[in-house]
């Protein structure tokens, strides 16, 4: 049960606080490494936050694959605030304390976010296959409200699953030292830590991976499937209709790489590494990958560049006219 400050359970001791270590303790490395991430932090947050604004002032953009980026977007962002604050404090030689509180919180917006990201990858998935099997009927399916819908669904099921993992983790008791192994609060790392029977916490991870990781996989492999099949009976298009799908493929297989190195190495120096490129890397590419090569974001990016040109230069040509009436 919940208590203020901890966890107690079974009337054994509560643990308060745990202490990240993250990476290296050399102070010459943390610099490094604060003005790394500190860097990396600000690309994220300008990549991400870009795409938003030019989706949402756009019309032209007001799409379902759009609006899906713009959620992923959310997510990342999202990921990035929760994590990389703290660990910049650590790097910067600050206290290296998290309290159980917000130690458990990371640990359930870890599961969230990890779990809104892939029924996001699987709903982009079905806005291709639908696309691209169904073209006649697409407005009709993937209209305003069945996105809506399914960004609700996605986030009101991760949230429940968070919560019963949260749930079972805070009912344990922790003992040993209270050193997390990694620079911000994750499953495998508190597992690790607890001297309770583990075995349910054990089936839990193994069902929640099958329901976050496995499930969406294989509804992602199904649609490509479709998308094949169709594809194979057209003549003409097909380098176009599959070109459509890229980013989304090189996004996904670059998400199940990652994941599968962190699922199959937690508490390992290669999974932090993993973990670094998944929160920073990754929200950074993502965006990229799919805005470089398409044509409407480019022209929705020069569209906004001259909206913004044409307001700066009525605001100089106000102030100039402001300050000639005074003279």
């Amino acid at each position: 049960s919940w208590v203020q400050g901890g966890c107690k359970c079974q009337n054994h001791s509560s643990v308060t606080e745990f202490i990240i270590l993250g990476f290296s303790s050399d102070p010459g490395t943390q610099i490094e490494l604060f003005l790394i991430f500190l860097a990396s932090f600000m690309v994220l947050l300008a990549v991400n936050g870009l795409l938003i604004l030019v989706v949402s002032f756009d019309h032209h953009l007001h799409k379902p694959m759009y609006f899906f980026l713009v959620n992923l977007s959310i997510i990342h962002i999202s990921s990035s605030v929760a994590f990389i604050p703290k660990m910049l404090i650590i790097f910067s030689g600050g206290d290296r304390r998290i309290s159980f509180v917000g130690c458990t919180a990371q640990v359930f917006l870890n599961f969230l976010l990890g779990g809104c990201e892939c029924y996001s990858l699987v709903f982009m998935a079905y806005d291709r296959y639908v696309a691209i099997c169904k073209p006649l009927r697409y407005n009709m399916i993937m209209s305003t409200s069945a996105c809506i819908w399914m960004i609700v669904v996605s986030w009101t099921a991760s949230s429940i699953m968070s919560l019963v993992d949260i749930f079972f983790l805070c009912s344990k008791t922790f003992c040993g030292p209270n050193t997390v192994n990694h620079f911000f609060c994750n499953f495998p790392s508190l597992m690790i830590l607890v001297c309770d029977d583990m075995s349910v916490l054990i089936i839990l991870a193994f069902v929640g991976s099958a329901i976050v990781l496995l499930l969406p996989l294989l509804l992602i492999l199904f649609s490509y499937y479709k998308i094949i099949a169709s594809i194979k009976g057209i003549r003409f298009g097909r380098y176009k209709a599959f070109s459509s799908c890229l980013p989304h493929l090189i996004v996904v297989t670059l998400f199940y790489v990652l994941a599968i190195v962190i699922f199959t190495k937690p508490n390992s120096s290669a999974e932090k590494i993993v973990s670094v490129f998944y929160i920073i890397i990754t929200p950074i590419l993502n965006p990229i990958i799919y805005c470089l090569k398409n044509e409407d974001v480019r022209k929705a990016l020069k569209r906004m560049g001259r909206l913004q040109w044409s307001v700066f230069t009525m605001s100089y040509m106000m102030a100039n006219y402001n300050v000639r009436r005074r003279q």
